[in-house]
């Protein structure tokens, strides 16, 4: 075979041009399927059955009563035009399991609303992702029995962004936001998860967690368990977080990984540049790691409330503080900014790398859900550099 550069220049432009052809010519459109009570097409549970592999499935803002549907396609978009689309269980309910069932590879769902979901064994869930891999942008969970729960497998993945996981209906039993089995990766950046009711706001079984500039706070009211678990360990990168106990909390420790077996190979929990906040007037407890051989990296925290920050001698920590309410712009309000002549400020130290992660934050939680880059470095502790 001759290389373009051996070869006569009218070929070696005919070769070169060929080459870039496929780069040059213009993405094929997706296919559209169009959704909602003025078209051909009315209910998501039809459309569940008419898509295919690779469509974009446009739904029309509304509310959606009492529809709920599987999804097995492929490279399927899911997404609301003319703003949100509502979905109201009313009863309804996808295999026994929640509003929507997923089980596509590279599925991606935007702008959706899920409220209601319940089920005959009271473990119903907005969305069930048994399969495949899924992401949500600018969705919201309310009034479910769970908000998201998966399967477990090794294949799964579960990308969360700019979502808000709230209220859970009373029932018996725990009840999580979100709940991730036994997959291979979880990823959670820009999201608000709140209002829980015996159960957690964030509990993962996964091998891998990048839980980044979120904001888990049980707000007035709310009777969440852990703010955040890791009951089998594996990998977590928690950076960026503004953590906050509420004082009706029913379990006072905050952050929990492995108490239920490491059964992952790799153990490492890596807690970076997050606000830590406890509201119980007993005091609680930051932090519960039970198998002894995890790594675990404590740096550039701020600790707001009575408790410490215990640790195990083998743990790396650096700069971690505690901070007293009044070093912020308005703590009661929920700004967890330092206050511009905070001592604290310009305090951060090198965290290294881990789980795949620079440690150093590059961007910042944005309420009611959402996330903004940061205009330099980091180089406050805590969640916030503004």
């Amino acid at each position: 075979m001759m290389w373009p550069e051996a070869c006569p220049p009218l070929r070696r432009r005919t070769l070169l041009m060929a080459g870039l052809a496929p780069a040059l010519a213009p993405a094929r459109a997706a296919p559209v399927l169009q959704v909602g009570p003025r078209r051909a097409v009315k209910s998501l549970a039809a459309a569940a059955r008419q898509a295919r592999d690779g469509m974009l499935v446009e739904i029309d803002a509304g509310d959606y009563v009492g529809d709920a549907a599987t999804w097995t396609q492929n490279e399927l978009t899911l997404r609301a035009v003319g703003g949100r689309a509502r979905l109201v269980a009313a009863g309804a309910h996808a295999q026994g399991k929640g509003l929507f069932v997923t089980t596509g590879r590279r599925m991606r769902i935007e702008g959706l609303d899920f409220s209601g979901a319940t089920v005959p064994d009271r473990n119903g869930a907005g969305i069930r992702l048994e399969a495949g891999s899924l992401t949500l942008v600018d969705c919201g969970f309310r009034d479910n029995e769970n908000g998201l729960l998966t399967a477990s497998g090794d294949d799964i993945e579960l990308d969360i962004v700019d979502c808000d996981f709230g209220t859970i209906l009373p029932r018996e039993g725990k009840t999580h936001n979100l709940y991730v089995g036994a997959i291979k990766r979880l990823a959670v950046t820009g999201s608000y998860f709140h209002h829980g009711l015996h159960g957690h706001l964030l509990k993962s079984r996964a091998a891998l967690n990048h839980i980044l500039y979120n904001r888990l706070s049980d707000e007035i009211g709310g009777r969440a368990s852990y703010e955040l678990e890791f009951p089998n360990g594996g990998v977590a990168v928690v950076m960026g977080n503004l953590i906050v106990q509420s004082s009706t909390t029913e379990n006072p420790h905050v952050i929990s990984f492995g108490v239920e077996g490491a059964s992952w190979p790799k153990q490492a929990l890596y807690l970076v540049n997050n606000t830590l906040v406890d509201q119980l007037p007993s005091g609680g407890i930051w932090l519960r790691v039970a198998p002894r051989e995890a790594e675990v990296v404590l740096a550039n925290n701020l600790l707001v409330g009575a408790p410490k920050l215990a640790a195990e001698g083998h743990w790396t920590r650096r700069a971690n503080f505690s901070a007293d309410w009044d070093e912020f712009v308005r703590a009661a309000r929920d700004d967890y900014r330092l206050k511009p002549g905070s001592a604290l400020r310009g305090q951060a130290a090198d965290a290294g790398e881990g789980g795949g992660l620079k440690l150093m934050p590059t961007r910042e939680y944005r309420h009611p859900h959402g996330s903004q880059a940061l205009s330099g470095s980091a180089r406050n502790p805590g969640a916030f550099q503004g």
